[in-house]
């Protein structure tokens, strides 16, 4: 996978689904637009602020709450090329793997606008003149992020 460099944006522990994209914006009408309601709960008007390549950083048990699909795809929507956090909601680990968006289990010290790059074949990240080390993804797990998600590897008859 290729490295990737991007500003940081900060959150902190047990940030669930429905603080990343409220449940009651799931109505078909939002469903091509879902980035512009990402985080209006807590952080209003966040979504309007977040650029392509963005990295979002948080703390322990990231994407906990409901199982919906819709939390790592309005995140893809509004531009993040990745999340870092200490740990990962098991449920919200798979559906964003499952559709190509790069979650990276690791704990930085970094602060929101710092600029942070990962390289995800190495296993590290770089914040700050700071070196940080995640473990290796399976293959499968590389192939599903690399290609941009279990549909594409479908279409492409290689599942």
């Amino acid at each position: 996978m290729d490295r990737i460099k991007g500003r940081v944006w900060v959150f902190g522990d047990n940030v669930d689904t429905d603080q990343i994209i409220p449940a009651e914006r799931l109505v078909a009408a939002n469903l091509d637009h879902l980035n512009d309601y990402i985080f209006e709960k807590v952080r209003p008007g966040f979504a309007q602020q977040v650029q392509k390549g963005d990295i979002l950083v948080a703390g322990r048990n990231f994407g906990c709450g409901s199982s919906r699909e819709h939390a790592p795809l309005s995140l893809i929507e509004a531009g993040f090329s990745c999340i870092i956090a200490e740990s990962f909601a098991r449920i919200f680990y798979r559906n964003s793997m499952n559709i190509g968006l790069l979650l990276v289990e690791c704990k930085v010290d970094v602060k929101e606008g710092e600029t942070v790059e990962v390289d995800p074949d190495n296993g590290k990240v770089v914040a700050e003149g700071k070196e940080y080390a995640f473990p290796e993804y399976p293959p499968f797990i590389t192939e599903l992020v690399r290609s941009g998600g279990l549909m594409n590897l479908i279409r492409e008859g290689r599942f």
